[in-house]
Order: C-alpha cells, then sequence, then structure tokens
C-alpha cells in the first residue's frame, strides 16, 4: 500500500466562545468546563504524539497499535456513559457507531499486537493514563447531546493526529490501512458534528 498523507487541522475547539453560549452546561460556565477539558486533552495528548514520532518500523506498529486501543476505549467508555442521557435519536445514532467502529478496530489491533509479540506495556498505560475521566464528565452535563459532541470532537482530533504520524512513519499494511480508516471516518464524523453544534445553538 502506497503511503497517503493526508494532513487534516483536527485538534480544535468545535465552536468559538461567541457561538457556545448554548453550551454543554447551557451556560457560560458549562461552556468553560468544556473548553478547558478540550484544552486538558490537547495537552496530555501531545507528549505522547511527540513520542511516537520518535519511533519508526515494529516499534513504531507495537506502540501505535497499543496507543490507539485505549483511546478507542476511552470513546467507547465515553458513548456507553452517554446514550441514557441523549435526547437527539440522530446522536445517539452516533455514538452507538462509535461503540460498533471501535470495538471493531480494538480486536483487529489486539490480533496485529500478539502478531507483533505483545502490547508496549508503557506506552499503553501512558495512553490510558491520558484519557481518564473522560467518561465521568457526562454526568455533570446538563445538555448531554452538545456535551457529547463536543468532548467527541476533539477526541477524535485526537485519534487523528495519531493516524496522521501512522501514515509518515508506519511500514506495515495493517498500520496504514488502519490510519487511513480512522482518518477518513472520524473526519467525516468531525463534520457531521460541527454542523450540528452550528444549527443547534
Amino acid at each position: 500500500m502506497n503511503k497517503v498523507i493526508l494532513t487534516l487541522t483536527l485538534m480544535v475547539l468545535p465552536v468559538s466562545a461567541a457561538q457556545a453560549g448554548g453550551s454543554a452546561g447551557g451556560s457560560m460556565s458549562g461552556m468553560s468546563m468544556t473548553m478547558q477539558m478540550n484544552m486538558d486533552m490537547h495537552a496530555r495528548m501531545q507528549p505522547l504524539l511527540n513520542d511516537l514520532r520518535d519511533l519508526s518500523g515494529t516499534a513504531f506498529d507495537r506502540a501505535f497499535f497499543s496507543m490507539m486501543i485505549p483511546h478507542h476505549q476511552s470513546a467507547i467508555d465515553m458513548s456507553r456513559a452517554a446514550l441514557p442521557r441523549l435526547r437527539d435519536p440522530l446522536i445517539r445514532a452516533w455514538a452507538q457507531g462509535i461503540i460498533d467502529d471501535q470495538q471493531r478496530e480494538i480486536a483487529e489491533m489486539q490480533a496485529e499486537l500478539r502478531r507483533l509479540g505483545g502490547v508496549d506495556t508503557a506506552r499503553q498505560n501512558r495512553m490510558r493514563q491520558a484519557m481518564s475521566g473522560m467518561s465521568g464528565m457526562m454526568a455533570q452535563a446538563q445538555n448531554p447531546d452538545r456535551m457529547f459532541l463536543e468532548m467527541m470532537l476533539p477526541h477524535h482530533g485526537g485519534a487523528n493526529d495519531m493516524a496522521n504520524i501512522a501514515l509518515q512513519n508506519g511500514q506495515s499494511e495493517q498500520v496504514l490501512g488502519l490510519a487511513q480508516r480512522i482518518i477518513m471516518a472520524q473526519a467525516d464524523e468531525m463534520h457531521d458534528f460541527r454542523d450540528w453544534l452550528r444549527t443547534h445553538p
């Protein structure tokens, strides 16, 4: 498979402060809480992304799969926590789709890690720690539909940042194929999420 570099600017907040008057908590304080959480997520991801950029070959492949598994799992956990509270049927369908798609990709990555010699435990634990606590935020949301999308946007952005690094540093067909699928699927979802947020102030 030829490497295709897909450069996307993804780690951005979903809406501006001026647009977000009706944000996650239904108030400026709710909007600020979500914005702060998104900035915290971005800050926690950066050292992990920098570390990933320094790897190549089998070491990269193991690290990429090992880190993407807990990243995907946190999206699944967020979606499961959100589902009982989501009101819009479309957002409920998106959340269920995230669960189904990312569970399938986790199984694929686990199989590849067995072939590569096992999990990179240290890097997997670092990613798990970086993603900790996110699903608990849903319990505090006055507007769970909006908060779910606002939380999922930077989370998808982090996955796509990792996948873009994989397209540059990865060598195996499995890594390159999964990276391309993650970018295309999650970029499409991010577009849909932003459209919903713009049309539901």
